[in-house]
C-alpha cells in the first residue's frame, strides 16, 4: 500500500511538472505573437560586444587605421565618433579636413561598423550615458598616448572611473602633427616675412623645388619626408584582406601615388570598385612620384601610402611600387579586365606625355575615365596647410604644452 501511494505521488509530480512546462510554452507563444520563436532565439544568443572609439581623424593616416583595427579586435562591433570641427578648433586648433571629409574617410575604413558625427572631444557624463544606453556600448577605447584637454586634464577620466575603458597601443612613427610638420619643414630656418613665406612655400610645392636642396641640403628628395615608419610583413598581413579574386572575377585596376590619402581618393576607389568584383590598386614608388611631382613629394613614403589604401574597404589588393606604365604583361599577369583613371587627379594630362602610361589598355579597349565625385587632390590638402601654416604651428605648440602639463601629473588618471 505504501509503495502504491509513493508511485502515485511520483506520477502526480511528473504530471504537474509537464503542466507547468506546457503552460509556460503556451504563454511564451502568446508573448511572441503567434509562436514566432526566432525572436526568442535571438534573445538567447550571446550579446555582441560593442566598443566605441572617437577621434578627430584629421588628415587620416595608417596610424588612425591601425588604431581602429586594434579597437575592433576588442569587440564584435566598432562604433566610431568623429569629433566636430568646432570641438577641434576649441581644443586643438583648426582642422585640415572638414567634418564631411573626415566622415567619408572613417566610414571607408574596413574595421568600422557605425559612425557618430559631431562627437565631443571629451567624454562627458551625458555623452557617456548616451553611449551606454542608446548605442549599447560596452567599452570606450583609446590609445596609450594622452588625450589632453586645454587645462591639462585627461579627456577619458570619466570612462576610466566607470571601469568601462580599454587601452590599445599607439602606432609609433606617425601622427597628424608629424605629417603637417613634414610639410611645414619647408619654412624652417627661414627668417623671412610671412607674406614671402606663403608665396615661397606655395611655389616650392607647385613647381617641385626643395628648400633644403636650394639651401645646400642633401638634395636626396627627403626634405619633407621625415618618416619613422618601420614596415614589417606582419603589419601588411594585418591590413590585407587575405583573399584573391575568384576564377571568373572582373578585376578593375587603378593606380596613382595616393599621397596624403584623402576623401577624394576614397570616393574614386568606391566608384572604381563598383565596376567589377575585385579592385586592384597600384601604388607608385617614391622615385616615380618624385620624378613627376618634384623632390618634395611624396609626403608619405611607399609603405605608409600602401597601408592607407589597404585599410580602405573598397580595396581588395595593392601592388606596392607599381610601375607608372600599364603594360600588356602586367594586364595578363593580374588578369585585369578594366583599367580606370579619375578626372580629378594630379596627373590629368597623361595623354600629352611622350609615353602615355595607359597606351596599352587604350589600344586593347579596356581603359575607362571615371568622373571623380570630389574635386580634391593631394595638392588641395597641401594648399590648405600652406594657407594656414601659422595656425597649424600654433596648434602643434598648443598640443605640446597641454601634454607637458598632463605628464607633470596635474590630474593624471591611470587606465588598465
Amino acid at each position: 500500500m505504501a509503495s502504491d501511494a509513493s508511485g502515485q505521488s511520483e506520477k502526480a509530480k511528473v504530471v504537474a511538472t509537464w503542466l507547468v512546462v506546457a503552460v509556460g510554452v503556451s504563454l511564451l507563444g502568446l508573448y511572441l505573437k503567434g509562436g514566432d520563436l526566432n525572436q526568442w532565439r535571438r534573445m538567447r544568443r550571446k550579446k555582441k560586444i560593442r566598443v566605441y572609439m572617437d577621434g578627430c581623424f584629421d588628415m587620416m593616416h595608417y596610424g588612425h587605421c591601425n588604431a581602429l583595427r586594434q579597437a575592433r579586435a576588442l569587440g564584435d562591433e566598432l562604433v566610431v565618433g568623429v569629433v566636430s570641427d568646432a570641438e577641434i578648433i576649441a581644443n586643438k586648433g583648426p582642422p585640415v579636413t572638414p567634418l564631411h571629409e573626415r566622415m567619408i574617410m572613417v566610414k571607408a575604413v574596413k574595421w568600422v561598423d557605425e559612425v557618430i558625427p559631431d562627437a565631443p572631444y571629451a567624454i562627458t557624463e551625458g555623452f557617456m550615458k548616451k553611449l551606454f544606453e542608446e548605442y549599447n556600448i560596452d567599452y570606450i577605447i583609446h590609445g596609450d598616448d594622452p588625450c589632453v584637454l586645454p587645462d591639462g586634464t585627461d579627456a577619458y577620466a570619466l570612462a576610466k572611473k566607470a571601469g568601462r575603458y580599454k587601452q590599445i597601443k599607439r602606432t609609433e612613427g606617425v601622427s597628424s602633427t608629424d605629417i603637417v610638420g613634414r610639410m611645414l619643414l619647408c619654412t624652417r630656418e627661414r627668417s623671412i616675412s610671412d607674406s614671402h613665406n606663403h608665396s615661397s612655400l606655395q611655389r616650392q610645392f607647385s613647381h617641385g623645388h626643395s628648400p633644403r636642396f636650394e639651401d645646400g641640403g642633401s638634395g636626396t628628395g627627403a626634405g619633407t619626408r621625415v618618416s619613422h615608419f618601420l614596415p614589417t610583413s606582419r603589419r601588411i598581413v594585418q591590413f590585407s584582406n587575405g583573399k584573391g579574386p575568384g576564377p571568373d572575377a572582373r578585376i578593375v585596376y587603378i593606380d596613382g601615388a595616393f599621397d596624403l590619402f584623402h576623401a577624394g581618393h576614397v570616393e574614386i576607389l568606391r566608384v572604381a570598385r563598383g565596376l567589377g568584383d575585385f579592385l586592384l590598386v597600384g601604388i607608385h614608388s617614391d622615385q616615380t612620384v618624385s620624378a613627376k611631382r618634384g623632390v618634395h613629394r611624396p609626403i608619405m613614403n611607399l609603405h605608409e601610402r600602401s597601408l592607407s589604401v589597404l585599410a580602405c574597404r573598397y580595396v581588395d589588393e595593392v601592388i606596392i611600387g607599381a610601375p607608372s606604365e600599364v603594360s600588356k604583361d602586367m594586364i595578363t599577369t593580374f588578369n585585369i579586365s578594366l583599367v580606370v583613371h579619375g578626372t580629378v587627379a594630379e596627373n590629368v594630362e597623361y595623354e600629352k606625355e611622350q609615353c602615355n602610361p595607359y597606351a596599352v589598355p587604350i589600344r586593347m579597349g579596356i581603359f575607362k575615365v571615371l568622373g571623380s565625385p570630389l574635386d580634391i587632390t593631394t595638392t588641395t590638402i597641401i594648399r590648405r596647410i600652406v594657407a594656414n601654416h601659422e595656425a597649424y604651428q600654433k596648434r602643434n605648440e598648443k598640443k605640446a604644452e597641454s601634454e607637458k602639463r598632463y605628464y607633470e601629473g596635474k590630474t593624471y588618471v591611470s587606465g588598465d
